[in-house]
C-alpha cells in the first residue's frame, strides 16, 4: 500500500531517466514527451548545460533564506526586469504562490486607496491555482467543489469579453484589479482576440485598476515571445510566472511595475524557500539557454508546423471543433469528451494531456524539432481518428 496521499489520478507509469524530448520508464520503454511536465521542461530533460550549472551550484550553495541578501536572486530579478520592462520581482516556489502574491498586492493597493473590501475581476474557465484564494479566483466549479466557503472579493466575467468588464466598471466601485490569462491553459488553450489586452489596459487606466496577467503557463518563451503580453505591446502592472522559469526546479515570480512595484514593504509578504540560490541558478541558466539557442523562434516555427499538419490531416474529419494555439501551446478541440485518448497515447509512447474534457493539450519542450513534430503527428493522428470514430458510432447505430 502506498503512503502517498491520493490527490492525483496518476497514469500507470513511472519514469527513471530522460534525455532531450524523450523519457524512459522503469521497464525501459521510450516516450515522446509532448507535455513537458505540464509546460515546465522547456529545455527538455537533462540539457547538458543546465545539468552542469545545477551540479556546480549544488556544490557551492543551495539555500540560505531571505533573511540575507542572495546575489543570484538579485541577478535574476535584474534579468527578468530587463526582459519584461517590469520594475520589481518577488520570488516564491510555484504559480499559485505567485498568484497569491498578486492577489495580496491588489488588496493592499485597494486598502491604500481607502476601499474597505477590494475586489478583483477574474474570468470564466480561468485557472490560477489550488490554494484557497487562487481556487476562489479560478473559474472551475470542479476545482472549487468541497472547499467552501470560498474567499470573497472576486467578480467573475466571461473570458475575452470587454463589454462584460466595462459593465463591472460601471456598477462596482470596489474593484481594484483585473486578473487574466491571455491564453487559458487549463481552460482549454483559449486565446483572447488581438485587441483584448489593449481594451483591458484602457479600462484599467480609466478606473485606476491594476492590470494583472497570469503568465504561469504562457510565459518564458512558450508563445514565441518571452511573455505572451509582448505580442500586443501592452504593459501590465503585475505579472506572475512559474512553470518554465526553472526548467523543473520549483520557482515562481510575481513581477510588478509602476505604483504596484513599491506596494510591499518588509513583513507584508515572504517565502522560506522563494528565490534560493539553487532555484535562481536554474532560472538564470534557463533564460540564457533559451536566448542562446534561439528557442523562442523555434517555438513559433515548430508550433506553426504542428498546427498546420493537424489542420491538413484532419480537414475532412468530422468531430473536430478547432485547432488553435500560439507557439508551442496547442489545443485540438473535439466536439465530445476524449479523456480516454491519454492512456491510448501512453500505450503508443506519447505523453499528452486532455484539459477541459475535450481539448487535447500539447505543450512540448521548446527544443522540439521538425522530426519530433512529425513523430507526434504520425502517432497521434490514428488515435484521434479512432476516438472520433468511436464517438460517432452510437449516432450511426441510432440512425
Amino acid at each position: 500500500m502506498s503512503h502517498v496521499m491520493n490527490t492525483y489520478g496518476r497514469l500507470p507509469v513511472a519514469f527513471e531517466r530522460g534525455e532531450g524530448v524523450w523519457l524512459w520508464d522503469t521497464a525501459g520503454k521510450r516516450y515522446l514527451d509532448v507535455l513537458a511536465g505540464v509546460a515546465v521542461c522547456g529545455l527538455g530533460h537533462c540539457h547538458p548545460r543546465f545539468t552542469a550549472a545545477l551540479q556546480a551550484q549544488v556544490g557551492k550553495l543551495v539555500h540560505t533564506s531571505n533573511i540575507y541578501n542572495i546575489t543570484l536572486q538579485e541577478q535574476l530579478a535584474d534579468r527578468l526586469a530587463a526582459l519584461s520592462g517590469m520594475d520589481s520581482v518577488f520570488f516564491c516556489n510555484s504559480g499559485c504562490e505567485a498568484n497569491e502574491a498578486a492577489i495580496k498586492l491588489a488588496r493592499l493597493y485597494g486598502h491604500n486607496k481607502g476601499i474597505e473590501s477590494p475586489a478583483i475581476v477574474v474570468m470564466d474557465k480561468a485557472f490560477h491555482g489550488r490554494t484557497i484564494a487562487t481556487l476562489s479566483a479560478t473559474g472551475s466549479r470542479k476545482v472549487q467543489a468541497g472547499f467552501e466557503p470560498l474567499v470573497s472579493g472576486f467578480v467573475r466575467v466571461p473570458f475575452d469579453d470587454l463589454d462584460a468588464v466595462r459593465r463591472v466598471a460601471e456598477n462596482n466601485r470596489s474593484v481594484v484589479a483585473v486578473l487574466v490569462e491571455l491564453i487559458q491553459g487549463e481552460g482549454g488553450i483559449n486565446i483572447c482576440h488581438d485587441d483584448y489586452l489593449k481594451g483591458l489596459r484602457a479600462i484599467c487606466d480609466a478606473n485606476g485598476w491594476l492590470l494583472m496577467l497570469d503568465e504561469v503557463q504562457s510565459g518564458i518563451g512558450r508563445t514565441g515571445k518571452w511573455f505572451a503580453f509582448q505580442h500586443s505591446g501592452v504593459m501590465p502592472d503585475v505579472m506572475t510566472l512559474a512553470k518554465g522559469l526553472g526548467s523543473g526546479m520549483p520557482i515562481g515570480a510575481c513581477l510588478a511595475a509602476g505604483p504596484a512595484a513599491k506596494l510591499f514593504k518588509p513583513g507584508n509578504h515572504g517565502s522560506t524557500f522563494g528565490g534560493n540560490p539553487l532555484a535562481c541558478c536554474a532560472a538564470l541558466t534557463t533564460l540564457a539557454i533559451i536566448e542562446d539557442e534561439k528557442l523562442m523562434a523555434n517555438a513559433v516555427a515548430i508550433g506553426d508546423f504542428i498546427r498546420a499538419q493537424f489542420a491538413e490531416r484532419l480537414a475532412d474529419v468530422s468531430g473536430v471543433r478547432d485547432i488553435r494555439g500560439k507557439g508551442l501551446m496547442i489545443g485540438i478541440e473535439l466536439e465530445k469528451p476524449c479523456k480516454d485518448i491519454v492512456e491510448k497515447a501512453l500505450a503508443a509512447g506519447l505523453l499528452i494531456n486532455v484539459t477541459a474534457d475535450n481539448v487535447i493539450r500539447l505543450v512540448p519542450p521548446l527544443i522540439f524539432s521538425r522530426v519530433d513534430a512529425l513523430h507526434l503527428v504520425d502517432h497521434l493522428m490514428p488515435l484521434i481518428k479512432d476516438e472520433l470514430a468511436k464517438q460517432a458510432a452510437p449516432q450511426s447505430a441510432a440512425a
